[in-house]
């Protein structure tokens, strides 16, 4: 069912009576009741510590969750000048519709700047608010990404993807386009709800980076802030992560397929501008499970292998072979080796019109093996270190936008040959 808005009535009307604000924060939910009452302790407190001159509105926009998280939300005290609005949005399930949702207040409120953090958050301070809001409301920026102090296998899909290919495709070097926690400016929330994605699986998953890539290719004013270590609920890129590394890529390669022409002509990265914390404070560490990754990586590569052998070039084929008789302790998947995977799965996305699910989801015992990798190259290191590896891996990837580029404009290989396997699934 289609939705001409992701507003409840009794939210609509709770707007109205609010009428105007200088600032909205919205937290997006889902089964949090046992983190959201410290989120949004914090944004009160952050509001009234560094914005008490201005009318601050929370709004926490919920999934139809039937726990008591909405009970929580509604129960925790503001300041009694701030307003808070609890509602449950309309349209389909995910993180998407209830970004549509925070839009559209911010765009009936008429707010100079609207912050987005999620809901699950153990690190969030008060300081936030100021880290993320004051590049907008001070220095005239219009969107503003996170960066945070993460332990070194703490996200990897950023680290080994997002990262890469958003720094090649776009040429800035945000360092965590999906991270989770924004800000932007009032007219890029009005400038969100007008695009047609909606009905999408942007609106399921993948609002992160459609952000992200929307606010580059429409040439708003970007920034990022430092907002010191993210410690929220954490899970083992072993166990959880397949289906947020299938989502993400399938929205990554629809946005190479909308704005082929703004990436094709980008030459090189630059930075871009960094407020917030200057210090790096070392993150907790998580527990990943190095057996179960490299075993993931064999039983995808038996099990895919002839698929493999057609889809990718030789010489990345018999790399991706070689890894898979490496023992776990002395697996390392080659930089160059996981450039050309994901470049040539790119490609061959942007050739086939059926099954690109199943294409996207053959490449994740191939992601598991990088993640892998990355932990054995990375063991001896902490996060500072390891995260100049990561950087050394980005530059790989723009060194070779170009191979990019031939591929997706050629082909892999024949396009009988991939219309052949294509019709194999």
């Amino acid at each position: 069912m289609k939705y001409d808005s992701a507003i409840r009535a009794y939210t609509s009307k709770r707007l109205e009576e609010i009428e105007s604000a200088d600032i909205l924060v919205g937290i997006p939910c889902y089964y949090n009741e046992n983190t959201i009452s410290h989120v949004v302790r914090m944004v009160s407190h952050g509001l009234a510590k560094h914005y008490r001159n201005r009318r601050c509105v929370i709004f926490i926009a919920d999934g139809g969750s039937t726990d008591d998280t909405r009970d929580v939300a509604k129960d925790f005290e503001i300041k009694p000048w701030q307003e808070k609005v609890v509602s449950i949005y309309r349209g389909p399930a995910g993180k998407g519709s209830a970004f549509r949702s925070i839009f559209e207040a911010a765009k009936r409120l008429k707010v100079s700047a609207c912050m987005v953090v999620d809901s699950d958050l153990r690190s969030i301070t008060n300081d936030w608010v100021k880290y993320l809001l004051e590049p907008i409301l001070e220095n005239e920026y219009e969107f503003v990404c996170p960066v945070y102090s993460r332990y070194k296998y703490d996200g990897t899909i950023t680290n080994n993807i997002v990262y890469n290919l958003t720094r090649t495709l776009y040429g800035l070097r945000i360092r965590q386009p999906i991270g989770g926690d924004f800000a932007f400016v009032g007219e890029l929330a009005a400038h969100y709800i007008e695009q047609d994605v909606w009905d999408t699986d942007v609106a399921r998953y993948g609002i992160d980076v459609w952000m992200t890539t929307n606010a580059i290719s429409n040439n708003f004013k970007i920034c990022q802030s430092n907002l010191g270590a993210k410690i929220h609920d954490a899970k083992d890129p072993s166990e959880s992560l397949g289906s947020m590394f299938q989502q993400v890529v399938h929205t990554l390669f629809v946005l190479m397929e909308q704005n082929e022409a703004w990436w094709k002509a980008v030459k090189g990265s630059r930075s871009v501008p960094t407020f917030g914390l200057e210090k790096f404070k070392e993150p907790e560490a998580i527990h990943v499970d190095l057996d179960r990754l490299v075993s993931e990586y064999r039983t995808g590569f038996r099990q895919f292998k002839g698929l493999y052998k057609d889809i990718f070039c030789p010489e990345c084929f018999e790399a991706l072979k070689k890894c898979a008789t490496k023992a776990k302790t002395k697996f390392i998947m080659p930089e160059k080796t996981w450039v050309s995977v994901l470049y040539e799965i790119a490609a061959t996305f942007h050739r086939w019109t059926d099954n690109r699910t199943k294409l996207v989801n053959l490449v994740t015992p191939l992601y598991l093996g990088r993640v892998a990798s990355f932990i054995n190259q990375t063991k001896k290191m902490n996060s500072s270190e390891a995260e100049e590896l990561v950087e050394q891996q980005a530059q790989t990837f723009e060194d070779n936008k170009d191979y990019l580029i031939r591929v997706w404009d050629e082909g892999v290989k024949t396009h009988s040959k991939q219309k052949e396997v294509a019709t194999e699934f």
